[in-house]
């Protein structure tokens, strides 16, 4: 059998061809190349550091499992993504014990004329450059934490894994519209939460 380090050398179709085979060092290639990135992932759906180990197992269980049905359409690496977050949003349905917020108490409240009560102060920065401020990281992930479910979901796979609309909707087995929709509430409910926390550029 070769080694590991021999198996970095080979090309992705090599290292498919060897999965296919039930190869165990490019088994464990494929997990040294890709679990660190994928525990990243779980994290941010899953607020329990073993929840989220068991979703990076989980993911690869299956991956091994469905080798022989991946048909190379994208890159493995691509692949099991799609399949952690999964798996990982399987684990948060199944989780009930986690605080959630309601809604309906973030949203924007406007007057007759459409005019929003309580006007936003200064700039709030998109999400995926709130989480590379070390000082605001905690807090945001918090924020993220607390947003429903449904939303959550949501906001993690358009504005943290840099899904489009047409794949958040189908990851999450739910329409373009609905997903519009969610999401629009979801980012204006995060908005009203950080305020206190993130507001930029105040005059």
């Amino acid at each position: 059998m070769s080694s590991v380090s021999n198996l970095k050398q080979h090309t992705e179709t090599e290292l498919l061809e060897g999965l296919r085979a039930g190869d165990e060092g490019c088994a464990r290639q494929l997990v040294e190349a890709h679990a660190g990135r994928m525990l990243a992932v779980a994290r941010r759906f899953l607020d329990d550091e073993d929840a989220a180990q068991d979703a990076v197992q989980d993911a690869f269980a299956s991956a091994f499992a469905a080798i022989d049905r991946f048909r190379g359409d994208s890159a493995l690496g691509t692949w099991l993504h799609s399949i952690l977050v999964n798996a990982a949003l399987k684990r948060v349905r199944a989780d009930r014990r986690r605080h959630e917020i309601s809604l309906d108490d973030l949203m924007p409240v406007f007057d007759g004329n459409g005019c929003r009560l309580e006007p936003l102060q200064g700039r709030i920065l998109p999400v995926d450059q709130l989480l590379e401020r070390q000082e605001v990281r905690d807090g945001v992930r918090k924020a993220i934490a607390c947003l429903p479910e449904g939303y959550r979901a949501v906001v993690l796979l358009r504005d943290i894994e840099g899904y489009n609309t047409d794949e958040a909707a189908a990851a999450l087995s739910i329409s373009v519209g609905a997903l519009k929709v969610r999401l629009h509430r979801g980012r204006a409910a995060l908005k009203r939460l950080l305020e206190p926390l993130l507001e930029e550029g105040m005059s």
